[in-house]
């Protein structure tokens, strides 16, 4: 019934296990746009070029049975390009949120 929302609704998931360390831990990561999208934009780049050129060979395929059916040329649908931003933005997340708790959990042990 839901099939062709499938991928959208994994990205989602993804996103809802991480958005909340934003509030929660104040990692401040979702307040600095351009330093987000510095970081991301370059590597999904090379995601994307990576991509069509493995659809081009033939490597890769994507069911479209899963999928919203919104297609970029080369083949690249919607949902994977959301994966190249949606992936690393969780992942700094993560970081960060590892990151800012181990400093704050050194900064009370020291006398």
């Amino acid at each position: 019934m839901l099939t062709h929302l499938t991928y959208l609704l994994v990205l989602a998931g993804c996103l809802f296990g991480a958005l909340w360390l934003e509030p929660l831990l104040k990692v401040g990561v979702l307040r600095q746009v351009r330093r987000l999208a510095l970081t991301i934009a370059p590597v999904a780049a090379v995601f994307v070029v990576w991509d069509l050129l493995a659809i081009r060979a033939g490597h890769w395929t994507f069911d479209p049975a899963q999928m919203l059916g919104v297609v970029f040329p080369g083949g690249l649908p919607l949902e994977e390009v959301l994966f190249f931003l949606v992936v690393p933005v969780c992942a700094i997340l993560g970081f960060e949120a590892t990151r800012q708790t181990l400093l704050r959990l050194a900064a009370r042990r020291r006398p």
